[in-house]
């Protein structure tokens, strides 16, 4: 039996694969598949269940612009809500009968002749498609520490993203690993019911106040009866935020009073020096993602806490051992360290021209042009991928700029194939090495936004009113239809940053 063919396949059902989704089919198209691993939609905000997991941008900002909801239960919404959110997005657009769920996809490999992607699930089901759209997000695939011995750890050891329906911390000594924002949020609620609670920090990070507030059901109402009032306070909300950008970008000193006012909460929150001390960075504002909080500072107030800095050396069947020699004697285990940012694109197999993969191709850092092609893969587009994640506002602004281009390019892959120059994409990776010089993510720490060899692979060094612009209309000259003849590999060399 042939592989069933469409026009276009789109594999994800986070924000991404859902909002390609919905734009497609309110343009009418009908010839397209949406492929998703799971058996339910909501990509990261499905498979992240820990406790008072929530998103840390305001919810008013974070939802769909064709699709804002009145129904937030507060000015930070939960993981549950949201993903009820993108559930709901799914039948309300009708979208959910163009999805396979259980379908995941190992294996993409680009057919020259043919003119078409070949798509292979685990279970050996395939498809094929004039064009792909990854929307696989990059919070998505566990980063592990190695640590000696993890292996042989005698209670569960539990990651964040992989969080177990009974995860039965109550009343024992857990272990956390890590101080990222997954830990942020985690710490404070597991703390009051577990007997004790060891935080194993490598380094500080900023906690700014969230101020996090439950929505009335007076403003939900006015919300609903007056929907022109909710965009209103989504501008307002965008707009306080997008006056972040500078201080980010290009002059890290406007962080200065927000440093100042965290100091004073940590200072208010954490009365023991020592403690206080360990918990104080050294290193700019917004150079690590910042986190937003009201209780994981005061949480280390707590007599059942305690925060250890010391390296870890090894991992004991009962306890974590420490550089300093000490045991800490612990029953469980919690992994908050994060994603492999990648790692959501290269366990597949994704092969363009000449053969080539994906994972070839960025052997020596991601390449793209604006984050959504790449040189050597015809037709394939990438939502939320390499540089067009943010610090100071809401990715889901990003996925919708996006989409928008990977539309228009959709309308023109009608008149035949299209592929990125190498060019084109060698321009946009030196623009962000240099314009990533001034930013406050180089001005020396060590973040998961800069990839191994140092270079920022992650973060868009702009606005996202620059985004908008930049995105709002294809250049034709920043690709090429595909060619007949043989392509040698597209490998670029390291930028200098």
């Amino acid at each position: 039996m042939a592989a069933p063919h469409h026009r276009v396949a789109i594999i994800g059902t986070g924000f991404s694969g859902l909002g390609m989704a919905v734009r497609l089919a309110q343009r009418g198209e009908t010839d397209y598949v949406v492929l998703e691993k799971a058996d339910e939609v909501g990509g990261t905000w499905r498979d992240n269940r820990y406790p008072g997991c929530a998103c840390d941008v305001p919810s008013r900002l974070y939802s769909f612009s064709f699709d804002q909801n009145p129904a937030w239960s507060r000015d930070y919404a939960t993981a549950p809500e949201i993903w009820a959110y993108l559930r709901d997005v799914s039948d309300r657009y009708a979208v959910r009968d163009r999805i396979v769920f259980g379908a995941d996809v190992r294996v993409a490999e680009y057919d020259q002749l043919a003119s078409r992607w070949m798509l292979t699930a685990d279970d050996g089901r395939t498809w094929t498609a004039d064009s792909l759209v990854l929307g696989v997000g990059g919070l998505h695939e566990p980063s592990y520490p190695d640590l000696p011995g993890l292996s042989e750890f005698a209670g569960p050891v539990t990651h964040t993203a992989a969080w177990p329906a009974d995860d039965a911390l109550d009343g024992r000594r857990v272990g956390v690993v890590g101080t990222g924002a997954s830990a942020v949020q985690l710490i404070p609620a597991i703390a009051p019911s577990a007997a004790h609670t060891t935080v194993f920090q490598r380094t500080p990070a900023w906690v700014v106040a969230r101020n996090d507030r439950p929505w009335s059901p007076g403003r939900r109402r006015a919300f609903r009866r007056f929907p022109a009032l909710q965009r209103a306070v989504r501008w307002r909300t965008y707009l306080r935020m997008e006056a972040n950008v500078p201080a980010f970008t290009r002059y890290p000193w406007l962080a200065k009073p927000t440093e100042r006012a965290a100091l004073r909460r940590l200072a208010k929150a954490v009365p023991d020096p020592e403690t206080r001390a360990k918990l104080t960075p050294g290193y700019h504002l917004g150079c690590k993602r910042v986190l937003l909080s009201d209780d994981y500072w005061p949480t280390f107030a707590r007599d059942n806490v305690s925060l250890v800095t010391e390296p870890i050396t090894r991992v004991d069947p009962g306890a974590v051992v420490t550089a300093d020699g000490i045991r800490h004697e612990v029953d469980a285990l919690v992994v908050a360290t994060g994603f492999d940012i990648t790692g959501s694109f290269t366990r597949m197999s994704i092969r363009g021209l000449d053969g080539q993969s994906l994972e070839q191709a960025w052997s020596a850092g991601a390449r793209t042009h604006l984050g959504i092609t790449v040189a050597g893969f015809p037709e394939l587009y990438i939502l939320l991928g390499p540089n067009t994640g943010i610090g100071h506002s809401s990715v889901v602004l990003m996925i919708e700029f996006a989409t928008r281009y990977v539309l228009q390019a959709l309308e023109r892959a009608r008149s035949g194939p299209r592929v990125t120059t190498r060019a084109a994409q060698s321009a946009f990776t030196h623009e962000v090495a240099r314009r990533t010089r001034h930013t406050v993510w180089a001005s020396g720490c060590r973040s998961w936004y800069l990839d191994r060899f140092g270079h920022n692979s992650f973060l868009w060094p702009g606005s996202t009113v620059e985004y908008w612009w930049r995105t709002r209309r294809l250049d034709d000259r920043t690709s090429e239809a595909v060619p007949a003849s043989r392509m040698e590999p597209v490998t670029e060399s390291p930028a200098t940053q």
